[in-house]
């Protein structure tokens, strides 16, 4: 069977010089839920964007398969990304939605790598279409706001909008960028269990980017842990015992354990969301 997620030898190097990801090596198979931790500036979100094959890696030998398929080689992203992005779906901290369009619209957008390009660009969907996108939502629990305006949405509920994209997708991967680093402790809990939900209905393989090692060990059995862009740990999420953090992060770990004072990586800044929505736009139709 081949790896839902296979990464051999993957480096980047920014442009000041800093080394944000350092021969990472992982393996995820078809069905997994693994938690990805790391402290602030440890290179999680550097590394869920090389996986969706938004940016390329350094220019030397390795590279990412997705279900078999390269999405990128000795950093280069292969012609056919598109087609491959089209079984990942990404889940972003700041949700990705406009909030000027109604809640399924928003869903709908899950369609663009899949539908014609000339129905993508006029937003014009079929009426089984917007079925899927109405029983997405009804799965996620907010099927009663599917025609309100996402910006009316509360940020657990955009999340959860957010996760019905990739199941009117069909996504066969989600990638989960700290989907619960904006929202409240409820909100969190319940972004979280539908993930698991739909891991364990849907048969999807997640990666989830967090910093809170609790919740890793919560819903996921595996975690992986990166420190200054390595892999310092992959294995048993019970094993992550707070002498084990310390030694693999030092003062760091007061972060991941969530100790009063610890600084927390918290809601980056973004665009807006029409900006961030026509980013992601392009990126599938690209």
């Amino acid at each position: 069977m081949d790896e839902a997620i296979r990464i051999e030898r993957l480096s980047k190097t920014f442009s000041n010089g800093r080394r944000a990801l350092d021969e990472v090596a992982l393996r995820i198979m078809p069905g997994e839920m693994v938690a990805l931790i790391g402290a602030s500036g440890s290179g999680k979100s550097t590394l869920m964007r090389h996986i969706a094959g938004f940016v390329p890696a350094d220019p030397q030998p390795g590279g990412i398969d997705i279900l078999g398929r390269p999405i990128q080689r000795d950093g280069r992203i292969v012609h056919e990304v598109r087609k491959i992005r089209s079984d990942i779906g990404f889940v972003f901290q700041q949700f990705n939605l406009v909030g000027r369009l109604p809640v399924i619209t928003n869903v709908l957008t899950g369609l663009l790598a899949r539908v014609p390009l000339w129905r993508s660009l006029m937003f014009r969907f079929t009426a089984p279409e917007k079925q899927a996108a109405l029983a997405a939502l009804a799965e996620v629990g907010i099927a009663d706001l599917a025609w309100q305006r996402a910006s009316t949405l509360s940020g657990g509920q955009q999340q959860r909008a957010a996760l019905a994209r990739t199941l009117v997708q069909g996504a066969k991967i989600i990638l989960a960028d700290e989907p619960i680093a904006s929202l409240d402790p409820e909100s969190a809990r319940k972004v979280m269990d539908m993930l698991a939900r739909m891991n364990r209905d849907h048969k999807l393989t997640v990666l989830v980017s967090l910093h809170q090692v609790d919740v890793a060990m919560r819903y996921c059995t595996r975690t992986v842990a990166l420190h200054n862009g390595k892999v310092v740990y992959d294995g048993p999420s019970d094993a992550l015992t707070p002498n084990l953090l310390r030694r693999l992060y030092g003062v760091q770990a007061a972060e991941l354990l969530g100790e009063p004072g610890a600084e927390s990586e918290g809601a980056a800044p973004v665009a807006g969301a029409e900006d961030a929505f026509l980013t992601s736009m392009s990126l599938s139709l690209t």
